[in-house]
């Protein structure tokens, strides 16, 4: 029952990788493996010689010579063996007359045990092992091995028989000085690197991990993908070099482990051969359970055995192949080759690849005998059983007929020249025969070009695969893209657009040391930490940062624009300014207006009552200039309202200059005027005639002068200008007169100041002269309200902005201009207007002193 149910779950699995190859484009692969490999065992190399045989060969020649058990890693090589020679035995135009066979090098593929035991049966006792293949004659027949390079190597150093490397490319085999019999059948990884951080900046994975063999080949990936990764920004998060001595690696496995399983970094780079310390590294991290996506070439397309139906357990390992060829007739071979002519018998295979982990002891395998299902082969013929052909696979094949063609030639050779020997197919110059497979160019039946003298192929495209693991040994492989290195840039990668990833999902998973900073924001980086790792921070005012991610300066928006809430993009600000259109600006203009009319008609009152004594008790003509001026200088806070131009910007600090000066002065000489009429009791001739004469009233011309000058320095130094004020409003920008130089306009503020505090002392220490017109009271009065306006003005101004700081001078002026006049003529127009009866001067006449 037990097994039952362990076959029940296996077809479950099987048939789901099924359904899920049928809705998944491009079309996609399933694999399934034994659980021999839970014991760590380093998966072995292979070996095969070719040789010709004249005529066709017996049905079970296999048999006889591949009498082992077949490691379940080695199936899929054997296969293409089969169906490469099986192809090329019925094409008539290659090696015709003529079987292209193989046999099994010692001790490779299997365990050496099991061949010395078959040797020595009585059946194989004609047999010797002449150069590590069993024939009657010697012979110099090619060799194929792979696909680690490490055994290869140790085969290779003292033989001269030419021998065909079908595993990855392997730079120590390509010194033809140290192994001159030895070609390679790989392209070699020339843009491995630059494919691989393509894919990485297409997914944003920034933050990487990167694992590799110690040796030569890993340390030139090293170099080659730093290089890469720094020109496009991405950053390592950790490097492990793993030693090839496995007493080595393992004084140092917890440390490799505590890094891979402590590190951010969710993709991790592996680069180096199986078969090796680097493999123990890869399957003690799937044990761990460290989730990751791992990166990394075709031969590293494993399965990890769980029990556990865990997909997220690994992300998925996405891995990149040279682009092969689809071979179609092989699917087909598989399904229809006659099980007695081959040891391998694919329906009983298929059945042991379905039934296992019923136990975990290893002794279950023994009682698969006991176990059969009739229907097992019908099964399989109604599905489409499309064996995921590796990289490694497809280069057996092309080197299979790389050999076929070198035999051709030789036997064609040996026709021309008339040379025969004892026996038809038989090549004993292993010169001769090294020196045409190394030239061999050819078509392959896919129609692909297969050049053995060039293997450096710059142009060579990649096939990138993602594996999904399921639980009991289930594999999933899904071509996703691919990487076409002499495509313009922007069209070298390929990745399917409806890619889901093993964890269940079609959202990229992320491997980033910071998090994308989003539109508003910059990255500022940390101190002592990797350019990948940074801190996100909102980008400064009225700086955007538009839609482009990780931006490294946020980009200030125009003068003319500012910067949205969100700091994303610029709008485009709104004009404005003081207008009459405004509350504000209609409400001063018309104080402004009211207050000249009424300065207006208090002119005309003292026009009209001119030879009352009131009026002529103060002086009548500086009241009038007084009046006129107040006048102005209500009418010159006009120029700050309305639109500004070059005109209104200069009228306003002169005309303010200018009027609030003439009104001050005709102040201060009014309280001139009081205070020598009535603090010289006993003014002598001089002083009587210069009172007389209106002496006093030169203190305007004067004063103004001095004001005159200030302000023609300030427009020939600096004088105001229209300027625009981006800061004051959000969103806004008004438009306003700059004063230009700041300082002349202090100068002018501070001249005034000093004319109102003169007129104010004076006035201040004749406030207390007898006299029914004596105004000294209403004079002091009238400089402390001005003074008072001025000084509280200075400190408002400056810590306004914008429309603020002119509407806050267009009050001060008037302010002050209100405060002069109401002081000083508001209780003179109550006297002539409401009472009369105190306007007279008989009572007084003897006390006025003109």
């Amino acid at each position: 029952m037990k097994k039952l149910c362990a076959f029940t779950i296996s077809f479950l699995f099987l048939k789901f990788s099924f359904i899920l190859c049928s809705l998944t484009e491009p079309k996609c692969f399933w694999r399934i493996k034994n659980n021999e490999d839970n014991y760590g065992d380093f998966r072995s190399d292979c070996g095969f010689v070719l040789f010709t045989h004249e005529g066709p060969i017996e049905k079970n020649f296999y048999n006889n010579v591949i009498n082992f058990r077949i490691p379940t890693r080695r199936y899929e090589l054997f296969l293409v063996m089969f169906f490469a020679t099986d192809e090329i035995n019925k094409n008539p135009y290659l090696l015709p007359n003529m079987s292209l066979v193989f046999s099994v090098i010692v001790g490779m593929c299997h365990n050496i045990s099991e061949v010395l035991d078959t040797v020595n049966s009585p059946q194989q006792k004609t047999f010797k092992f002449i150069n590590y293949n069993c024939r009657f004659w010697q012979a110099c027949d090619v060799q194929l091995t792979g696909p680690s390079g490490a055994l290869s190597i140790k085969l290779t150093i003292t033989s001269r028989t030419p021998k065909v490397f079908f595993g990855p490319f392997n730079p120590n085999l390509s010194d033809h000085d140290q192994f001159p019999y030895v070609y390679q059948i790989a392209n070699k990884d020339m843009c491995l690197s630059h494919a691989m951080v393509s894919l990485m900046l297409y997914f944003r994975w920034t933050w990487i991990g990167l694992v590799i063999s110690d040796d030569d080949q890993g340390i030139q990936f090293l170099l080659d993908s730093t290089e890469e990764m720094k020109k496009h920004g991405i950053c390592l998060a950790f490097v492990n070099v793993i030693p090839e001595n496995m007493h080595t690696y393992m004084a140092r496995a917890n440390i490799y482990d505590k890094q891979i399983m402590t590190s951010t970094a969710k993709v991790v780079i592996i680069y180096g051969e199986m078969n090796s310390t680097l493999e123990v590294s890869f399957r003690r991290w799937g044990y761990l359970g460290a989730q990751r996506i791992w990166i990394t070439t075709s031969q590293w397309d494993v399965i990890i055995n769980k029990r556990d139906f865990s997909l997220d357990f690994f992300h998925g390992t996405v891995t990149f192949a040279h682009h092969t060829g689809e071979i179609a007739k092989f699917s087909n071979f598989i399904q229809t080759m006659n099980t007695s002519e081959y040891p391998i018998d694919i329906s009983q295979s298929m059945l042991e690849w379905n039934y296992f982990n019923c136990s975990i002891s290893k002794n279950s395998i023994n009682k698969m005998g006991h176990f059969t299902i009739n229907n097992t082969v019908e099964w399989l013929t109604q599905h489409k059983f499309d064996m995921a052909l590796s990289e490694e696979g497809y280069n057996l094949y092309n080197a299979v007929y790389v050999v076929a063609h070198t035999y051709h030639e030789l036997i064609l050779q040996q026709v021309e020249s008339q040379e025969m020997v004892s026996h038809k197919g038989i090549f004993p110059d292993c010169q001769q025969v090294a020196s045409l497979l190394k030239n061999r160019i050819f078509i392959n039946p896919v129609g692909e070009l297969v050049n053995m003298n060039h293997r450096e192929n710059r142009c060579a495209e990649y096939d990138i695969f993602n594996i999904w693991n399921f639980p009991q040994g289930f594999g999933l492989k899904v071509k996703i893209g691919g990487y076409f290195p002499c495509f313009p840039q922007s069209q070298q990668l390929h990745v399917s657009e409806d890619l889901e990833w093993a964890s269940g999902g079609t959202s990229v998973p992320t491997s980033m040391c910071s998090m994308t900073c989003a539109a508003g924001f910059m990255k500022i980086h940390q101190k002592q930490t990797a350019d990948c790792c940074f801190d996100c921070v909102p980008c400064p005012e009225n700086e955007v940062s538009n839609e482009t991610a990780d931006m490294e300066h946020c980009v200030r928006c125009p003068d003319d624009k500012y910067a949205n809430l969100e700091q994303t993009y610029c709008l485009q600000r709104a004009v404005t300014y003081l207008a009459y259109e405004d509350p504000l600006g209609m409400a001063l203009g018309c104080v402004a207006l009211s207050f000249s009319a009424i300065t207006i008609l208090v002119l005309v009152t003292f026009v009209k009552y001119k030879d009352t004594p009131i009026v002529k008790a103060n002086n009548c003509i500086l009241s009038y200039i007084l009046l006129i001026s107040l006048v102005f200088c209500f009418l010159c806070s006009l120029f700050f309202i309305g639109h500004p131009n070059q005109a209104t910007c200069i009228l306003q600090q002169t005309t303010f200059g200018v009027f609030f000066t003439v009104a001050i002065s005709a102040v201060l000489a009014k309280t001139i005027t009081v205070v020598m009429a009535f603090k010289l009791t006993t003014p002598g001739r001089r002083m009587r005639g210069m009172l007389a004469s209106g002496a006093p009233n030169f203190v305007i011309p004067f004063c103004t002068l001095i004001q005159l000058v200030l302000c023609g320095i300030w427009l020939v130094i600096s004088p105001p200008f229209i300027d625009r004020d981006i800061h004051s409003e959000h969103g806004k920008t008004i438009i306003i007169c700059n004063k230009g130089s700041v300082i002349v306009f202090h100068f002018v503020l501070g001249y005034l100041g000093s004319l109102a505090l003169g007129s104010f002392t004076v006035a201040f220490l004749a406030r207390n002269l007898p006299d029914r017109f004596n105004e000294a009271k209403f004079l002091t009065f009238s400089m402390l309200v001005f003074c008072s306006v001025w000084i509280t003005f200075l400190p408002v101004y400056h810590s306004t902005m914008g429309k603020v700081m002119v509407v806050v001078e267009v009050f001060s002026i008037l302010a002050s201009s209100a405060g002069l006049l109401g002081c000083i003529f508001v209780p003179k127009c109550y006297v002539i207007l409401v009472r009369p009866d105190s306007n007279f001067l008989q009572k007084y006449k003897d006390k006025l002193p003109y």
